[in-house]
């Protein structure tokens, strides 16, 4: 155990960590642009125009119901053979669309999809907040966020080219963890094990209003990740690698904001937070202005540049008073509320949908319920929330 404690964490296992984060992304956005091609090729399936959105948000229910329980098992027992098993498991579940026929087993196999992300995005915050703290892991939590939208404008303009062979040829590119997996296995170490201590209690009452700001971050966030193209599509937009284009310009927006987290990190939750539902809802109510496809586009912007800030603040704010023992558990509850949020959104905008009278509308009423709580949310986030660049280990 001595030699564990004497090692200290570089640049590899940032990048591995790093990366190894990018893989929620990918299964949350890879396939986005081809879902109207999985609609029209499963249109003699029953209930096809509800399930294949579905496809895609599936892994974001079972990430938020398990990620918590992942966050136990980082806890108790090794952060690092649990990472190693959720990327074997992700690289077979992911790419298992590639050869199965039936909707029903596509939605299975994302549901394992989703189980793996748990454990990989618990993992990996938890080990970058471990190997570093301070500003440090501020900066590398902000990065964090950045790489994983600048993978999201890869995976999108991947997804959108990839899709013109096929819908099924996106799903290749899940073959990525195998990669991952061995340098993983020889690079990360896990800390100082918790397995024979008894475990403090989680921090509920520390944790209770940055996970409920992030439930509703994420309906916001995932919002245009699944309902961009289909925008696209009522205005006109049908190849789909224009459709990867402009979804991927969107995730540019939101990883030049993420970037500028780093800066702006010696600010607190209650000076970001506002600014960051701000952002989202003015894009939101641009959708809503217009159906030309330029300003869908400007809408789609701002949304990404909102949601872009938005995500480093949620997990520093989350993270930083969090012991090492607690540490799993608090990551895997703020990860669970996320994804749980995203799970959720495209179910409220079918709601809102049905009731406004169009998907435009329904943005255009999330919109404005994202301005209310960029503007309630001073009232909800406590001033004792300090900056977000100082941690309390």
């Amino acid at each position: 155990m001595p030699a564990v404690l004497q090692r200290r964490a570089g640049l590899p296992q940032l990048v591995l960590l790093l990366a190894g984060s990018c893989l929620s992304v990918l299964g949350a956005v890879l396939i986005a642009p081809v879902l109207p091609q999985m609609t029209a090729h499963f249109a003699g399936t029953p209930g096809a125009d509800v399930l294949v959105p579905i496809v895609l948000t599936v892994p974001a229910l079972i990430i938020g119901l398990t990620a918590p329980f992942a966050g136990f098992i980082a806890d108790r027992i090794d952060r690092k053979r649990v990472l190693i098993l959720a990327m074997a498991g992700y690289t077979i579940s992911g790419t298992a669309p590639l050869y199965l026929d039936t909707l029903g087993a596509i939605i299975g196999s994302r549901v394992l999809v989703g189980l793996c992300e748990a454990a990989i995005m618990t993992c990996c915050t938890t080990l970058i907040a471990d190997y570093w703290s301070g500003p440090r892991r501020s900066r590398y939590l902000g990065l964090q966020t950045l790489l994983a939208s600048v993978s999201a404008t890869v995976f999108l303009g991947a997804g959108g080219a990839l899709g013109s062979s096929g819908w099924r040829t996106p799903f290749w590119l899940y073959l990525a963890a195998a990669l991952l997996a061995v340098p993983m296995a020889l690079l990360i170490w896990q800390p100082p094990a918790t397995a024979n201590r008894e475990l403090p209690p989680v921090p509920w009452r520390q944790l209770r209003v940055p996970c409920l700001v992030t439930l509703a971050g994420g309906i916001v966030f995932y919002a245009l990740i699944v309902e961009l193209s289909f925008v696209l599509d009522e205005a006109g937009v049908t190849a789909t690698a224009t459709i990867g284009a402009l979804s991927a310009l969107m995730s540019l927006a939101t990883a030049l904001a993420a970037g500028s987290f780093a800066k702006l990190s010696g600010r607190t939750p209650r000076q970001l937070v506002p600014v960051a539902f701000g952002l989202s809802a003015a894009g939101l109510l641009v959708i809503w202005s217009s159906g030309a496809v330029p300003v869908i586009t400007v809408g789609a912007v701002l949304t990404g540049a909102g949601t872009g800030l938005l995500l480093p603040v949620l997990v520093t704010w989350a993270t930083n008073g969090l012991s090492f023992a607690e540490r799993g558990r608090g990551t895997g509850l703020w990860t669970g509320t996320l994804f749980v949020g995203e799970f959720l959104s495209p179910i409220l905008i079918t709601g809102l949908a049905g009731a406004f009278g169009g998907l435009r509308p329904a943005l255009g009423v999330l919109g404005i319920l994202t301005a209310v709580l960029a503007a309630a949310s001073l009232a909800i986030i406590p001033r004792a929330a300090g900056p977000l660049d100082v941690t309390h280990d």
